[in-house]
């Protein structure tokens, strides 16, 4: 009977043929798995090739785009000419001015917000990374894009800028109104210097309130709210060298900027009808600085200085803009405030902790809590 069977091959020739299959079910694993990220992966993950064409797309790109792989190989073009290829004004959008495909070309990482074009024509936000990829000589050889529909982001902050503008408006309706109830009281009852007392210290609360409306309410500009604080007074001066103001910026807390905008406001109104300002000769420094504190906050310690005015001497009494500045700020933010009475001219220390910016009621679904929300 001839051998039906096959000859046996050498130990040596199927081990090697052994780690070839071995290799090939680990490569073949590797890709399975890699597959299986990608595709349950809900960012959209776009991979294309030197020509800027689209050689691989995730399941959450089909999905984002309208458009399948296959559609997108079959169609062998860039992919900006099919997701990306109108503005949306309607005019064309030339692959030359994509910032996306500006990664492959200039070897650039880019990142940003751009509007593509849906399967069904309608148009949509979204916010990209775009990176080059090197071979193993580092030449570029594509890019890889991960791409996220931002819809939902842009329509929230469409409606907190309507909510904004509404709350805006209602405190100035507010403010208007406190002011005419106040014209309504005072009338016959009260010296004409009381009510422009009372209307200067309104003022100064809807000039804070502008800093504020100017960031949607989410902090202000230190040197916004000392500079605004002090325009009146600023803007009435000829010789603009009586006022020296200098110090970092920083971004501070809705709170701590009315409540600092306020004080400053009392200590201005104060030195030109006592102070330095009362005559030409006087001078007013403000200078601040940022000291880092224990708890990787920062304190901001502000130096109002008064010079070349009359003698000041110790009020009998304590007024509402001295109430204001020793008690108000410590008590809403554990800092300090000292005003000093010199001879020379009256000089007002003031230390307040910042507190840490973040969204309207991150405290409370974080478990923190502001040091001025904890005073009693």
């Amino acid at each position: 009977m001839p051998q039906s069977r096959q000859p046996l091959q050498s130990s040596a020739l199927a081990a090697a043929s052994l780690a070839t299959l071995r290799r090939g079910d680990q490569l073949f694993e590797t890709e399975r798995r890699l597959n299986a990220v990608l595709n349950n992966a809900s960012v959209s993950i776009f991979l294309m090739d030197d020509r800027q064409h689209c050689v691989y797309m995730n399941r959450a790109a089909e999905q984002l785009t309208g458009f399948t792989l296959a559609e997108v190989l079959a169609r062998d073009c860039p992919l900006h000419d099919i997701v990306h290829h109108t503005y949306p004004d309607g005019r064309p959008f030339p692959l030359a001015e994509c910032a996306i495909d500006r990664a492959f070309p200039q070897n650039n990482h880019e990142r940003g917000e751009e509007v593509f074009v849906h399967a069904d024509g309608h148009f949509y936000p979204v916010g990209f990374t775009a990176s080059p990829i090197r071979d193993d000589s580092a030449n570029i050889i594509g890019t890889i894009i991960e791409v996220r529909d931002i819809s939902e982001e842009k329509a929230a902050a469409e409606r907190q800028r309507l909510l904004l503008n509404e709350l805006n408006h209602r405190v100035k309706n507010t403010l208007a109104t406190v002011q005419s109830i106040a014209a309504q009281t005072f009338r016959g009852q009260a010296e004409v210097g009381a009510r422009t007392v009372f209307d200067a210290r309104m003022a100064a609360l809807s000039t804070a309130h502008n800093v504020l409306v100017a960031d949607n309410w989410e902090s202000a500009s230190l040197r916004s709210v000392v500079t605004r604080a002090l325009a009146p007074h600023l803007l009435a001066e000829v010789d603009v060298d009586r006022f020296r103001m200098d110090g970092p910026d920083a971004r501070l807390h809705p709170k701590v900027a009315v409540t600092l905008s306020m004080a400053l406001h009392e200590l201005m109104t104060n030195a030109a009808k006592y102070g330095a300002l009362s005559v030409p000769e006087g001078r007013v420094h403000v200078t601040w600085s940022l000291e880092p504190m224990a708890d990787d906050r920062q304190r901001l310690d502000l130096l109002w200085e008064e010079q070349g005015g009359p003698e000041v001497a110790a009020p009998t009494r304590k007024g509402f803009g001295s109430r204001l500045i020793e008690r108000q700020l410590p008590l809403e933010f554990d800092g300090r405030a000292e005003i000093e009475y010199r001879v020379a001219g009256v000089v007002c220390r003031l230390e307040v902790p910042l507190t840490a910016l973040g969204w309207m009621g991150q405290d409370v679904i974080t478990g923190q809590t502001a040091p001025w929300q904890t005073a009693t």
